[in-house]
């Protein structure tokens, strides 16, 4: 009997909408948010699927969370906002130094 093989397939997970609105420089809705990565009231860090997005300012406080959606609300006085490309481990540092 010949072997046969079978290949399992996963289907991608389809990825979060990712949104900001933000009204005032005083509330900040950010949608698509994977994780928190830090906050405090000088500003908050939060992965998002397009890039980490660090938000920065004056009396930062997340105002609402919601963990199934992705929604974060952040109120306080919002200076800037900067995103950061997601690195991926490109293998160590002797992979860097040899290539």
């Amino acid at each position: 009997m010949p072997e046969t093989k079978t290949e399992l397939v996963r289907a991608a997970a389809p990825a979060r909408q990712h949104t900001l609105t933000l009204t005032n420089r005083q509330n900040l809705t950010v949608t698509g948010v994977t994780r928190i990565v830090s906050c405090d009231e000088t500003g908050a860090v939060l992965e998002t699927p397009l890039g980490s997005l660090t938000v920065g300012g004056q009396q930062i406080q997340v105002s609402e969370l919601s963990i199934h959606s992705g929604q974060v609300d952040l109120s306080g006085k919002i200076e800037y906002l900067q995103y950061a490309e997601n690195r991926q481990s490109s293998g160590g540092l002797l992979v860097r130094l040899f290539r």
